[in-house]
């Protein structure tokens, strides 16, 4: 049996989206009770010279979307970075999810054969196998911006663990 990207990837990025959904809802609750500004969450840092709990955020859909479109040889579609709300932020991962779910697999799975350039940086660019792109560069980069959305949190003190990061894992 051979692994496909759907398997490999794709359904790991759908898992970790929805739970980070989840934990949306979670976090917009808590901060509720502890009678939180939304705003104070959404633009918590982890360290003063890493990027905000929204930018995490977007970043883990973009990862999840460039390597879709990137792979597939597809339209990519973009996604202004100007959410300002968890409800935004939850329109943002519904979004991902639906550029996900009509990724084609065959598609994808050629895709892994073929040379991808794409940005490094704002003046540079790389070019890798579809293979070396997806599992060195695109996956390791969307498990580390959804694990310091999830680190931030619990940096606040909101009371999410490890089962809701991994919210769905076993329901296959």
């Amino acid at each position: 049996m051979t692994l496909t990207v759907k398997a490999a990837a794709l359904s790991g990025f759908v898992q970790t989206l929805k739970a980070l959904d989840a934990i949306l809802d979670k976090a917009v609750a808590q901060a509720e009770t502890r009678k939180i500004q939304p705003e104070v969450l959404l633009t918590a840092r982890l360290a003063p010279d890493m990027l905000a709990f929204t930018r995490q955020i977007q970043l883990c859909c973009d990862f999840a979307k460039n390597a879709v479109a990137r792979l597939s040889g597809g339209e990519n579609p973009r996604f202004p970075d100007e959410e300002k709300s968890f409800p935004e932020l939850k329109e943002r991962i519904a979004k991902t999810l639906a550029f996900i779910a009509a990724a084609d697999g065959a598609t994808l799975d050629a895709g892994l054969a073929r040379e991808v350039t794409f940005p490094r940086g704002p003046s540079a660019t790389a070019t890798m196998t579809g293979e070396g792109y997806l599992t060195r560069f695109a996956i390791p980069n969307f498990y580390f911006h959804a694990t310091t959305a999830y680190d931030i949190l619990r940096q606040n003190g909101f009371q999410i663990g490890k089962q809701d990061f991994l919210l769905g894992v076993f329901d296959a």
